[in-house]
């Protein structure tokens, strides 16, 4: 009897739900550990609160003086609320987060000790950095990174340690995180669409990015995760057959969700709830064990830090609960995968969203400049935007039937279709007062209406327009959110400058009034922007066809879709806003290249291990019981043995033959690892591990889900499916 996985199974059978207490009223326990606005009234003064909500809202610099008022007003608040020590914790490019403590403890001489954390402790701080990744812009010998506080992300406590949301760079000022570009992408766009908002409200000062994104994960018993090395060292199942019953029937889907797991997510969502993450909805998904939740709407740099902190949460919650949580795009095979849904849209320090049409004609028009540009920015840069959302856990589930494919496209709607056919008609030039009118009550006039009933979605659309927002679906489920809302920023921004010149360019040189010039750049955008629509099923060998004579890219694996990364068109995009320079953009993309490789690599090293070390000796003890049960045969009935041990001899030689394959193509695999190590270019080695090692997984995984179900239950030592998917 295999004792490790009967005794998990057995363990996650006496398993009950916490009892778990949850306040009468979230809105008063909302936000409770972090430093926000309610805290910093009480433990700033005057001068010190106006500090930082000015740096908040116009992005200047808080001195050193400030820093230190500020500084101390949040160590007095997190000491009262059982903080001991403080981090600067941040968002390296390991898609993880950070973090180095350090108490508040500091001692003064004479046996005595204070709680000492001041302005530069806030402001700065300077981690080892020699581990993290880098992508060349360091040298390895080289430590220094630094720390630098983000005003705009509040810091809050987890456990006993006040958390400081801050970016990384190098000491030459390269950014090694997230947060960052995510930051100067954010600050491009506001630039980018406040200047267009002038057209339609002067009153318009800021623009700010919003996110949602919706997190999709598996929640598998500790015990029962454990157990599986492959879940252990690659975070899903590299091997396993699929159970008899998988989510053929739908019945997990918005069903009712499990006790034990109904305990986890209250649990989550109560350290949601007082770290100010708004988590609003929670469901099962459809494959078993997957379940879903979502926030309500934020800005995008919080929004991200969230998601982030989230992801670390739901690891720290499910221990409690004797829970593992599967972030994995493709955890299991025959059943969905997780994906992260990116919600975005612009709204106005006036409360305007941009993508939502208002109740007149102008603010209709405003929508459609918005809306018309973003679909133009999608089709100008759609493979950076599929680089965007590229690894190699999610190109496991980009172009299965749970996905969106790797083609990236936008879906509008029929009706939305209609109205840009309508505005392609618009008269070039000047538009009479009768065409002007007829736009403005016949087209533009109707699109509140129009979207009121708007609830067409295609689940097969990477980028869908969904209301009132773009519905980014083909971020995967453990992705860092600001990758995709780096690309997305940048590119509506960069697409809205190049908007602005040409309207201004109208009305300066070509004497046009400005809604003629709107129109007319628009139509034009209509024009060009044709291909990059899709209302049909992205599955279908027709879209794969179309799409490749209309020009778009079908970038299947990670290494193909990350060499737009280094072009000298994304390249200039980064340059041109500020986002990122040439060294920061190749650094990411060998770190990201390097990411692949060595995910792959260690796959590899994990599936040949399982093979050769859990099913090949197992396949063997249960050929020799059989073996036994032959010999056993033919000392009783002599001769007529073979009649009787038909089956058992077929299954020793079907199990032979399954051995056989499985040792002659862990070498085969062993061996092309080699080969492809030798390879000194990151694209050759990434290639080569994409085409010649990973297809090898498949071919290994089938004899071996072959023998298990050959195989006595009782020998097989790794958790089957039905146990890790059907285990409430």
């Amino acid at each position: 009897m295999s004792t490790l996985r009967f005794n998990a199974v057995k363990e996650s059978l006496k398993r009950s739900p916490l009892n778990i207490e949850e306040p009468k009223r979230r809105s008063e326990a909302f936000g409770s550990n972090v430093f926000n606005e309610a805290s910093m009234r009480q433990y700033l003064t005057k001068s010190a609160l106006d500090g930082i909500v000015e740096s908040i809202n116009k992005g200047t610099k808080i001195d050193r003086l400030m820093a230190d008022h500020i500084s101390v007003g949040m160590k007095e608040w997190a000491i009262s609320k059982g903080a001991t020590h403080y981090t600067h914790w941040f968002q390296p490019l390991t898609g993880a987060t950070a973090e180095k403590h350090d108490a508040f403890f500091e001692t003064v001489g004479h046996g005595l000790a204070i709680e000492k954390f001041d302005g530069s402790q806030l402001v700065q701080q300077e981690p080892d950095a020699s581990s993290f990744p880098h992508g060349g812009i360091r040298n390895t010998f080289e430590a220094r990174g630094y720390t630098a506080w983000d005003p705009t992300s509040p810091a809050f406590i987890y456990g006993t340690t006040l958390c400081i949301p801050t970016v990384f760079v190098s000491y030459t000022g390269e950014a090694l995180d997230y947060k960052t570009p995510l930051l100067r992408a954010l600050q491009a766009v506001d630039s980018a669409a406040a200047a267009v908002c002038k057209y339609f409200d002067k009153n318009v000062r800021k623009v700010s990015a919003s996110l949602g994104w919706e997190q999709e994960y598996f929640l598998i018993d500790n015990g029962l995760a454990t157990s599986r090395p492959d879940i252990v060292l690659a975070g899903r199942t590299l091997l396993g057959h699929s159970p008899a019953k998988g989510q053929q029937l739908d019945d997990h889907y918005f069903g009712t969700i499990p006790t034990r797991a109904m305990a986890y997510m209250r649990d989550l969502e109560n350290e949601c709830v007082l770290l100010g993450i708004p988590v609003k909805t929670r469901h099962n998904e459809v494959a078993p064990n997957q379940f879903e939740l979502a926030p309500i709407f934020e800005e995008a740099n919080l929004a991200v830090d969230h998601n982030s902190l989230l992801m670390d949460v739901m690891q720290k919650v499910a221990k409690r609960h004797h829970f593992k949580v599967l972030l994995h795009e493709k955890p299991f095979a025959g059943v969905n995968g997780s994906g992260k849904h990116n919600n975005w849209s612009l709204r106005t320090d006036t409360g305007v969203n941009l993508l939502s049409p208002g109740k007149t004609p102008m603010s209709s028009l405003q929508f459609l400049t918005f809306f018309i540009n973003t679909i133009k920015a999608v089709d100008e840069y759609e493979e950076l935007l599929r680089a965007a959302i590229a690894s190699v856990s999610n190109d496991h589930r980009l172009g299965a039937n749970e996905a969106p494919p790797a083609i990236i496209s936008v879906f509008i709607g029929n009706q939305l279709t209609n109205v840009l056919n309508e505005l392609e008609t618009v008269t070039k030039g000047k538009l009479s007062p009768q065409e002007k009118t007829d736009l403005k009550l016949n087209v533009v006039g109707k699109i509140p209406e129009i979207l009121l009933d708007n609830t067409d979605r295609n689940r097969t659309s990477p980028f869908a327009f969904t209301g009132n927002k773009f519905e980014f679906r083909a971020v995967g489920s453990k992705a860092n959110c600001a990758n995709p809302m780096i690309v997305l920023n940048s590119i509506v921004a960069k697409q809205l400058i190049a908007f602005k010149y040409e309207v201004d360019d109208l009305i300066n040189n070509k004497d046009m009034k400005k809604d003629d010039a709107i129109f007319n750049v628009l139509r034009e955008y209509i024009k060009t922007s044709k291909r990059i629509l899709f209302e049909g099923n992205g599955y279908s060998e027709a879209w794969q066809k179309e799409a490749k004579k209309r020009g778009l890219s079908n970038n299947k694996t990670t290494p193909e879709a990350l060499q737009v990364k280094i072009s000298d068109k994304t390249v200039k995009l980064f340059e041109s806003l500020g986002v990122l320079n040439k060294v920061e953009s190749e650094a990411r993309y060998g770190i990201e290249m390097e990411e692949y490789i060595l995910h792959v690599q260690i796959e590899s090293r994990v599936l040949g291990d399982i093979a050769r070390n859990h099913v090949v000796p197992t396949a063997v003890r249960y050929q020799n019981i059989l073996i036994e049960n032959v010999t056993g045969l033919k000392t009783i009935y002599g001769d007529k043995f073979k009649k009787l041990a038909t089956g058992q001899l077929s299954l020793i030689e079907e199990i032979s033959n399954h051995i056989e394959a499985i040792n002659f193509l862990v070498t085969e695999m062993t061996e092309a690892r080699k080969s492809c190590n030798k390879y000194v270019d990151l694209y050759k080695k990434a290639t080569g591990y994409c085409n010649k090692v990973k297809p090898i997984f498949e071919k290994i995984r089938y004899h071996c889900d072959k023998l298990e179900l050959m195989i006595d239950d009782e020998l097989w030592p790794l958790t089957k499916y039905r146990e890790l998917l059907f285990t409430k």
